[in-house]
């Protein structure tokens, strides 16, 4: 029984992704001190001016220090080499980092709320020219920031974006509710753009937290159909079916795979080469970088616990015996091609 892997395809994408991968962690690092000018700005405006908008919106911008700081971590420790532990490398971290951010969001936007609804049982005069200050402060800088960062597809940079853009919509929020409060006097404005804000936070974040979740979960990839790769892998000539297919995201970006292939008994080794290289080569097309086919000739068992596509139904067997063996092996087969598939993203 043999294990075999995709690695001409892998090479150029892992270097092609450690190489653009150094372009926004400058921007990163940018972006984590301009914030702390944002912040400065912003917390002295809002005690001024006793607006909870601003101040809410300087919150926000706390956030958003620690968010661009676990990212630019993240990114950084994304770039390691993988090694005998980390065999898949670190790109996880990044996924972490962005699953950090958005609960940190979620729960500044219940601060909010809270806030806001004892403003508008205590309403509070609110000096309108400082809001016009912080806020305006914050708005340039952050759709400076988050527009340069806009365009990087990358989970961990999108969840510090979400931020800089999220507070950038919240910083014109507050200059507005400055002009109607300067021109009507009405101070219950000011929990009102609180409330905007703090939901506006909120569903980016809940977004976000979904979608990370996916990655984490080892879920499909959205942007992957299984059926149309199962259609794919079977289309080849010489593979009678596909079972046991797992798709799914190392990273935002990074999708794997692995399968069983059933092929003819009498296959040769070089012939099943050259399908292994077909497969890799549709795969790719697919959206899928790194992938680990198992071939079995159509006798073998094979446990039907994940999604089986058999060409014929005369290629269905009995199952439970051979998952009974993988386990008295302590999972060798299983392991062992998970130990595989690990090893491969090191190329």
């Amino acid at each position: 029984m043999s294990h075999n892997h995709s690695h001409g395809h892998d090479h150029g994408h892992g270097h092609g992704d450690v190489f653009h991968s150094h372009a926004p962690i400058g921007k990163m690092k940018q972006a984590f001190f301009l914030s702390f000018v944002i912040l400065a700005v912003e917390l002295v405006g809002g005690f001024i001016s006793h607006s909870l908008a601003l101040l809410s919106d300087a919150g926000h911008v706390l956030t958003d220090i620690a968010a661009i700081g676990l990212s630019w971590y993240a990114m950084r420790q994304s770039l390691k080499a993988p090694s005998e532990g980390y065999t898949f490398g670190y790109h996880r971290s990044g996924i972490l980092a962005a699953f950090i951010n958005a609960v940190s969001l979620i729960l500044i936007a219940f601060v909010i709320l809270w806030e806001a609804v004892q403003r508008f049982q205590s309403p509070q005069e609110v000096g309108s020219t400082w809001m016009f200050i912080g806020a305006g402060v914050g708005l340039i800088m952050n759709l400076y920031l988050g527009l340069g960062l806009s365009k990087e597809d990358n989970v961990n940079v999108k969840s510090a974006v979400l931020h800089m853009l999220g507070d950038a919509a919240a910083s014109a929020g507050v200059i507005v509710g400055g002009i109607i409060i300067h021109f009507t006097g009405w101070y219950v404005i000011d929990p009102i753009l609180s409330v905007l804000i703090a939901l506006l936070i909120a569903v980016g974040a809940v977004g976000l937290v979904r979608e990370t979740i996916r990655i984490l979960m080892e879920a499909t990839p959205k942007d992957v159909d299984i059926r149309k790769v199962a259609d794919t892998i079977r289309s080849v000539d010489g593979v009678h079916a596909v079972h046991d297919l797992h798709v799914w995201s190392i990273t935002s970006g990074k999708n794997a795979l692995s399968c069983h292939v059933t092929l003819d008994g009498q296959t040769t080794i070089e012939r099943s080469q050259t399908i292994l290289r077909d497969i890799e080569h549709r795969l790719l097309h697919l959206g899928i970088g790194h992938c680990t086919v198992q071939m079995e000739d159509d006798k073998h068992p094979h446990a039907d616990t994940m999604l089986c596509c058999d060409a014929e139904p005369a290629h269905a067997h009995g199952h439970s015996g051979h998952e009974h063996e993988q386990h008295a092996h302590g999972g060798g087969q299983q392991g062992h091609e998970h130990q595989d598939r690990e090893q491969g993203r090191g190329h």
